[in-house]
């Protein structure tokens, strides 16, 4: 029998560290907040989960849920709210409420947030580099019109992030912001 897992709380939401299973809304959990790569919830503590990754980002206009790339991993991107550009292949695809996009692994790809309000996207992706990872972040004209192409291809994360992190404060943790999420609060 799995048992449960209990969260606990942080100055900015709560986490769960252990094993089994837990329910959590997304407003009671932490968020991060990156700037230019906007706000997202994980559901996870301080380990991450280790097959299958989720989470719910919200991004406004112009904000990017991060560097043009490829992974071996499978995703898949279910927009919920708002708009967003899909750039994926080198071609622009614009996204609406309701729209998923497959990812299979191999598949380069960004979303930018597009449209007059916040886009609100839930991402879900297979995890571990035995299982797929292998990212690879990619250099872009298309991309690079919306900052979301690095300048020199690498697989290093912290490599491609480092000048959007060089400005954003140690820890990027927040509460829940009220009102991003639909169906009121």
């Amino acid at each position: 029998m799995t048992h449960e897992a209990l969260p606990r709380m942080t100055k900015n939401g709560l986490v769960v560290d252990g094993d089994g299973w837990f329910v959590l809304n997304a407003r009671e959990s932490r968020w991060k907040s990156e700037g230019p790569l906007g706000r997202y919830c994980t559901f996870e503590g301080r380990r991450r989960f280790p097959q299958l990754g989720i989470n719910i980002s919200v991004l406004e206009q112009g904000q990017v849920m991060g560097k043009y790339h490829r992974e071996n991993a499978q995703e898949g991107f279910l927009v919920v709210a708002g708009e967003c550009m899909l750039i994926v292949e080198e071609q622009e695809r614009r996204l609406a409420t309701w729209d998923y996009f497959h990812c299979p692994g191999g598949t380069d790809h960004i979303i930018v947030g597009a449209g007059p309000g916040p886009a609100i996207v839930v991402a879900v992706g297979a995890r571990g580099r035995g299982i797929g990872g292998g990212t690879v972040y990619l250099i872009s004209e298309l991309a690079t019109r919306y900052g979301a192409s690095v300048e020199r291809e690498t697989t290093s994360s912290t490599e491609a992030y480092a000048e959007i992190f060089a400005k954003l404060p140690r820890s990027r943790f927040v509460p829940y912001e009220s009102g991003s999420l639909p169906g009121g609060d």
